[in-house]
């Protein structure tokens, strides 16, 4: 009798025990892997276990911020800055190339035209050139007058006058050498034709 008795407190005391052990997780929470309904996705109906997190609802605080700051960092270094983008242009645009002055005319000595030079008395009659620059060069001399009243002074006159002529370009001035048998006529050459370079100085 004692033996059925103490059976029956043991049983008792089992079961006491499995109903305060049941009783004690209850108030704890529930267990891990039981079902729990978020409060803030009850309108989506999703379901969250208890030490678990569901895929694609709301992340831990600083986790999409991570994850924007990292996207955002990539795409700043990425992306070319307004100043890179203005050096390489002007890196790329070349230079205009600058148009090279005219090289200036070398200047003669005398203005290009045609000058008359003064009437000289050359003692048999008066001797008047006239003096013709091109390219401020004195290129001609031409005798506008001349003694020639005689036919001594014509035939003496036809022969001085060209080297005359020849002399005056070949000086580029009235500094020539007296001819002999015409020195009058020389004289009033040089003194015509200076008169006629003077008009012509550049």
């Amino acid at each position: 009798m004692k033996k059925f008795l103490l059976s029956l407190g043991l049983i008792a005391a089992s079961a006491a025990y499995m109903i305060f052990m049941n009783q004690g997780s209850a108030s704890v929470g529930p267990s891990v892997g039981t079902p729990v309904t978020a409060g803030t996705n009850s309108s989506s109906g999703s379901v969250a276990f208890a030490g678990t997190s569901s895929s694609g609802s709301n992340p831990p605080a600083g986790g999409s911020g991570a994850s924007s700051g990292t996207s955002g960092g990539a795409q700043s270094t990425n992306a070319p800055t307004q100043t890179q983008t203005q050096t390489q242009t002007q890196t790329q645009t070349p230079a205009p190339t600058p148009t090279p002055a005219p090289a200036p005319k070398p200047k003669g000595q005398y203005n290009d035209g045609t000058y008359t030079g003064s009437s000289v008395d050359a003692y048999y009659g008066m001797v008047q050139v006239e003096a013709i620059v091109q390219g401020g060069k004195l290129t001609d001399v031409k005798f506008l007058q001349y003694p020639n009243s005689h036919s001594t002074s014509v035939y003496i006159n036809e022969q001085a006058m060209p080297y005359l002529t020849e002399e005056a370009v070949a000086a580029q001035s009235a500094n020539v050498n007296i001819i002999s048998g015409a020195t009058f006529t020389s004289e009033g050459f040089q003194q015509s034709l200076a008169s006629a370079l003077s008009q012509a100085k550049a």
